[in-house]
This record gives structure tokens, sequence and C-alpha cells, in this order.
């Protein structure tokens, strides 16, 4: 519920409203915190795959930090092209934009176990598939059509399900540790373990910012733990630099079909959920629905916001959700509060003993978050499905896309004799699953007869049906 003394509900719920300074501050920066570890976890993965993250002694391992960096630096510049916007650019509302976990599983094929110089295809990617997103703006309205929940809920529960191997790997102590007798030790999973529970207790028993930021607060937790066993070294702070400016084409530019390909495929996606992330807000935020020119201006910020990060170093932008259900707890739509969290992002990126901070945080720490986090993105496509009508049709169309998509990402060597490119594709699990159901879901009549699959779903028919929101 909104505080009173932060104005009245009608100021509350304009976007071009200012609260009070002493107010607005803490609100900003309580977006910031809400987002914080979800903005940096996917630069830690990625940088991880490569083999130049935690635990690899390799010696680009400041890299990682730089890409920490670039992924605070420019989730507050893509912020501020959402709320303050440039011409036809920007919704001028309060969106908060962050580093998308929806294009891990791509980019981890193209960089496993091939150094920061494989970095140099992501750039590549992300330039042309920001690109893509931004010209999407101009007709993502029409093309909302072919993206029912049952796509887009199959989605986000692939993307999640591609990611929770990431988080029981980090738990147990990190790639690097894989065959040794540290991996999966009683020290590494009581630190993992105190992040879990932790995190579980203030998200349930806690309420307002303490429940908000249960994840971080979790990680706090983990990390004092994991200090108190001697697992936290302090070197890389003191290596680092005080300030330091973003570095145009720092990792180089490398043009990949698979990366663009891929990239463009998982923009479509990312539109289609900022469309979603709008129209939250200003449902949530103002009570109405959210106009033609604001979901245009979201999807040109998103874009742009990607292929700007990309020319330094950063990855994939996106709006983030769980700060559209931040707006609708505290009832303040003021988009200016949100820049000053996007102005925090920013200092924060500009100063490079915050990555290197960061980098101090034991895997086994941020494996007990990201399992957290993961799980919750599988929770959401759930959720997501819960809006779809479980008739026979579509059952067959989720359980074809499922096997297919999922079976592909646990067998990559099921594709073994097909080009690279197509292979990478392929074996993400989520590209097929996705064009698989969208194509069945387009092509297939509206309802299959009752005998048609009560013999191949062995009885169980699924005769729920879900509801959207309203009905």
């Amino acid at each position: 519920m909104a505080d009173a003394t932060l104005g009245t509900p009608e100021q509350l719920r304009d976007p071009t409203y200012t609260p009070p300074l002493v107010k607005a501050v803490p609100l900003g920066i309580q977006h910031v915190l809400a987002m914080f570890v979800s903005n940096v976890t996917p630069a830690i993965i990625v940088c991880g795959a490569a083999g130049f993250g935690f635990g690899s002694n390799s010696p680009d391992f400041p890299q990682m930090i730089y890409m920490i960096q670039m992924s605070m630096f420019f989730a507050g510049i893509a912020t501020l092209f959402q709320t303050i916007g440039f011409g036809p650019v920007g919704a001028r509302l309060p969106i908060v934009q962050g580093t998308s976990f929806a294009f891990i599983p791509i980019m981890v094929p193209l960089v496993a176990g091939q150094g920061v110089d494989a970095i140099a295809v992501l750039m590549g990617g992300i330039l042309v598939g920001g690109l893509f997103h931004a010209c999407l703006g101009m007709f993502i309205g029409r093309l909302r059509f072919a993206l029912p929940p049952l796509v887009t809920g199959l989605v986000v529960m692939m993307i999640g399900l591609a990611l929770v191997k990431v988080g029981i790997q980090y738990a147990a102590g990190g790639v690097p540790a894989i065959g040794t007798p540290e991996y999966g030790s009683l020290q590494n999973w009581a630190v993992a373990g105190t992040v879990i529970l932790v995190t579980l207790a203030l998200k349930f028993f806690a309420r307002g910012m303490l429940s908000v930021s249960a994840v971080l607060l979790g990680l706090l937790a983990g990390y004092a733990v994991a200090w108190s066993m001697g697992m936290v070294s302090f070197a890389a702070v003191g290596r680092a630099a005080p300030v330091a400016l973003p570095n145009p084409f720092h990792f180089g530019l490398e043009f990949s079909v698979a990366a663009i390909v891929g990239f463009c495929a998982m923009s479509f996606v990312s539109a289609v959920e900022t469309v979603g992330d709008v129209s939250g807000i200003t449902k949530g935020g103002a009570g109405r629905e959210a106009t033609d020119k604001e979901i245009q201006g979201a999807t040109y910020a998103d874009g742009l916001g990607t292929a700007v990060s990309g020319l330094f170093g950063a990855l994939p932008n996106t709006s983030f959700s769980q700060n559209v259900g931040l707006i609708a707890m505290t009832g303040v739509m003021s988009r200016h509060v949100v820049t000053i969290g996007a102005i925090f992002l920013i200092l924060c990126g500009l100063v490079p003993k915050v990555g290197a901070v960061i980098s101090t945080v034991p895997i086994e720490v941020l494996g007990g978050g990201v399992i957290v986090m993961f799980g919750m993105v599988v929770a959401a496509g759930i959720s997501m499905l819960s809006d779809v009508d479980w008739n026979r049709r579509n059952m067959v169309i989720f359980a074809i896309a499922l096997s297919l998509g999922l079976g592909l990402q646990l067998e990559p060597q099921a594709l073994q004799y097909l080009p690279d490119t197509v292979k990478v594709l392929a074996t993400s699990g989520i590209l097929p699953a996705a064009l698989i159901a969208i194509v069945l879901n387009l092509v297939l009549p509206t309802e299959l007869a009752a005998e048609a699959t009560e013999e191949v779903s062995g009885g169980m028919a699924g005769n729920g049906r879900g509801s959207m929101p309203g009905e």
C-alpha cells in the first residue's frame, strides 16, 4: 500500500510526478536492490562458461570484472532510455532494464570453453539482435497473436529448465571443481543452503523491503558464512582501479550466423515480455491499459539499449518483471524514481571496485541464489501456462514442443551430424520448443477429436481449464 506522505493518489498514479527527494532516493535505490543480483548474474555465468570466471585461475579473470561493471552501467543507460527517452524511443514509464536471463541458453553454447576470444561472437550477435529488437517496435502489436500463453509460458519455463543445472553446479563448487574431492562437499552445500534458507525465511516471513530484497540478503548471509570459513579473498579488490570508463569494442565484434539467428529469435520473445511488463506497470500503477505509443517506445528502447550494450562489452538488456511487482506494491508510478535508480546503477558501473567486490562472492554463495532465481523462472512459466485452456489440442502441442526442446537440450549428441550453426541453435532447447509451439499453434485445427489423443495421453486427458485474469 502506498505511503500517503509520498503524494496524493492522483499524483502517485502520474508517471511525471516526483515524490519528495528524501523519499524518492530510497525508492530508487530499492528498485536497484530488487534487481541487482539478477542483473550481474548472467555475466558471471557466461564468463564461467567461457573459462575465465570463478575458480578458473585464468589470467583473463579481470575481463569478468569488466563485464560485471558494464552490466551495471548499461542497465542504467537502458533504463534512462525508458524513463527519460528521446524522440520515439522510450515508454516514459518507470521501467527498469537489466541483463536478460533469456539469452543465457543461447550464449553459453557459443562460448563454452573457448576463452575470452569467443566473446566477440556474442557482441556481434547482441548488436544485430538489439537492432532487430528495436525494429520490432514498428509492428510488435500485430505479432502478439502468434504468442499466446501456451507459447510464452512454455518458452519461459524452458529458459528456467535450461539454467537449473548451472545453479546446482555452482552450489556444489563450480565447473572447475568437477572431478575433485571438493566438488559437492558438505562445506559447499552448507554455504549454498544458508543462502536458500535465509532467502525463503525473508520472502515468506518478512515484509516490505526485507521481503523484496530476500535474495540479496540471502546472498549476504551466505557470504558471511563463507567468509567465516576462509572462502573469501579480497585480492582482486585491491588491484581494481578506482574509476574506469566503458571501452568501445572492448571484446571486439565478430558476426556468426548462429549467434545472429539465436539473438534475433530470442529478441522476439524478449519484446513480447516487455509488452507484458509495460501492461503490468500501467495496470498495477495507474489502473489503465498501456497505449500503443508506450508499447512501441518501450520496444525501441529495449532494442537500442541492447545494441549499445554490445558495442561496449555488456550483455542483452530487457525489462525486469520483479520491478513491475515492486511498483504495484509501493503504489508509486513515478518514472523519476526509477531514473534515480538508473543513475545509481551508472555510478556503480563506473567504479571497477564494485565489480571486484562482487567477484569476491564465492561460487557456492551465488549457487544458492541462482537455484532460487532459476527455479522462480520455471515457476513463472508454469504460472503463465495456467492461463491456457488445457484441451487436447493444446496438450499435444505442449507435449511435442517440450519433448523435442528439452530432449535435444539434454542429449545434444543426437544432432552430431548437423552443421555446427544449426546444432548450436537446436540444442539450446528453447528455440526448437518455441518454433514448434508457434507453428503447431498456427496450423493445427482449434480442437482435436476426443479419440485422437485419449490413447496417447494414457487416460490423462487434462480436462482442467485455465482462466484469463479478470474472468
